[in-house]
């Protein structure tokens, strides 16, 4: 028991379920633990959009293990998922990380279990292991480098042309990244479900609709919807792109929750989600492990510093040295 918490409770639910007053106002009595406790928020750009105004800093992966890395704080809040609250800890080993919702995951990370994917890797002993961060830090221990969506190609065109390569786990970006460097990598069979959620029919049509409109997509999603986008970039690049360019309207193909902060930038252009296979609310693609954290668990998770992040020295030591690669790298 922590504060009264049963932390056992936690753990089988993966948050606090601990009814708050609805009299509550959850902004400002986030903002005063903030300050209480020396707290940083940290926010992916999947996040709600109520997450996202109250957060420090929001970013892409890249972003957010620069700051992670950066910070001075004593309590890191990671609103994200698992992966991502896990990163910070291996680089903050000394600083309380939380996650508000413990069971945030990710399809990717899920896709590439340690155990097999140790075999494969063992199987090729030859090859330098590049794994793109949205993995678990299983995966990151077994790799020589670590890389994001805005580093990539950067991280590949680091390697030796006679080095071969394996590329995990995420099979999308991959094929992308074999077509913009040119080197015959070795690919793990995963995926994301959001972005590989993409109805192209839908996209057409839609295009159809708006012919003024530029496609722009995340890596992630599969090689038939990159081929229509003009441009192709990690979140913040696919940010960058539409306050840098002169086109009024886009078609955006990634996770939904990037047009919060994206309509910020360019309040004067135009963000259409692309459409998905399914038919939901928002008629995109949304990530609902991303949407597990809710306004009230950031606040409990804040006020009771738990779900706390926790790894094991030794892997922590050996996950590290491919993102600290990284991060020297994309200096």
């Amino acid at each position: 028991m922590i504060n009264n918490i049963d932390t056992a409770a936690v753990e089988k639910k993966g948050y606090l379920d601990i009814e708050v007053p609805s009299t509550t106002n959850l902004v400002e009595e986030i903002k005063k633990l903030r300050k209480e406790k020396n707290a940083v928020i940290l926010a992916h750009y999947y996040q709600e959009a109520e997450i996202q105004d109250v957060a420090d800093y929001i970013g892409d992966s890249l972003g957010l293990s620069q700051k992670a890395a950066e910070t001075d704080a004593d309590l890191i809040v990671f609103a994200g998922v698992h992966f991502m609250a896990e990163t910070a800890k291996i680089l903050n080993p000394n600083k309380k990380v939380v996650l508000p919702d413990f069971n945030a995951g990710c399809s990717l990370a899920e896709s590439c279990p340690p155990s097999e994917f140790e075999k494969f890797v063992k199987q090729h002993p030859d090859h330098v292991v590049v794994t793109y961060i949205n993995c678990s830090a299983g995966i990151k221990a077994l790799s020589d480098l670590v890389c994001t969506s805005s580093n990539a190609k950067k991280i590949i065109d680091s390697i030796p042309a006679d080095k071969p390569i394996i590329f995990a786990p995420d099979k999308n970006l991959g094929k992308y990244l074999i077509k913009e460097t040119g080197r015959d990598m070795l690919l793990w069979d995963g995926s994301c479900i959001v972005h590989e959620a993409f109805s192209i029919d839908k996209l057409l049509e839609l295009h159809k609709e708006h012919p003024d409109a530029k496609i722009i997509a995340h890596p992630e999603s599969e090689t038939h919807i990159l081929k229509t986008a003009a441009y192709v970039g990690s979140t913040s690049g696919i940010i960058n792109f539409a306050k840098q360019d002169d086109a009024q309207k886009y078609i955006v193909a990634t996770e939904a929750g990037i047009l919060h902060e994206m309509q910020k930038e360019v309040p004067n252009k135009i963000l259409i989600p692309a459409p998905s296979h399914e038919d939901n609310t928002c008629a995109c693609s949304e990530c609902g492990f991303m949407k597990m954290n809710t306004l009230q668990k950031l606040y409990l998770c804040m006020k009771y510093e738990t779900p706390e992040i926790n790894i094991d020295e030794e892997l922590r030591l050996r996950s590290l040295q491919p993102i600290e690669r990284m991060l020297e790298l994309s200096k």
